[in-house]
């Protein structure tokens, strides 16, 4: 059921909630939302060192205001804070056809991986849709969901990207994504 069948075309909104992790954030969260009648469309929700982050792409008949006053009991203590933004609805048809891609890169942590390997795939017209990144001791980790333009040279971006792994000590692979991973 598409945001407009669901909500008679309602608003969008992007909402995000940060800060120190705590049980209930999350059913406390979706309960607001769901009083006021907006429907989940998209979310995606990590701790980062203990931290709390959730973005949520919501629809519905309730303005930013009305969203706000609602969820501004869960940053009242200050422990958390709530952003609302509207964001346009998106026609997903006016995008070029685009292949689903994994890409890995794992070493040694250092500044400036994230921007260099990345910087690669946004130099072929890449997009990336989905990145994790985790830290643990000295070993960094990066994974990440690529789309890529239907004319782009997959072996090129490769060896671009085994390069730019190589200049920063790490290891890195690109290869298409099997349809259970995404």
């Amino acid at each position: 059921m598409s945001s407009a069948q669901s909500t008679g075309g309602g608003t969008l909104h992007a909402i995000t909630v940060l800060g120190h992790d705590r049980p209930g954030i999350i059913a406390e969260t979706t309960a607001k939302l769901a009083a006021l009648g907006l429907n989940i469309e998209d979310t995606s929700m990590t701790l980062l060192r203990g931290h709390f982050a959730m973005t949520l792409i919501c629809a519905g008949p309730a303005g930013d205001a009305e969203v706000e006053t609602a969820l501004a009991p869960l940053a009242a203590d200050g422990s958390l804070t709530v952003t609302v933004r509207e964001v346009p609805h998106e026609d997903g048809s006016t995008r070029a056809p685009a292949t689903p891609w994994v890409l890995t890169v794992h070493g040694g942590d250092r500044p400036g991986i994230v921007s260099r390997i990345v910087g690669e795939v946004a130099a072929v017209g890449g997009n990336i849709t989905d990145l994790t990144t985790r830290l643990a001791g000295d070993l960094y980790l990066l994974v990440a969901e690529v789309a890529l333009p239907g004319d782009a040279d997959t072996a090129v971006l490769a060896a671009a990207i085994k390069q730019a792994a190589t200049d920063l000590g790490v290891g890195a692979t690109l290869r298409p994504a099997e349809a259970d991973e995404l």
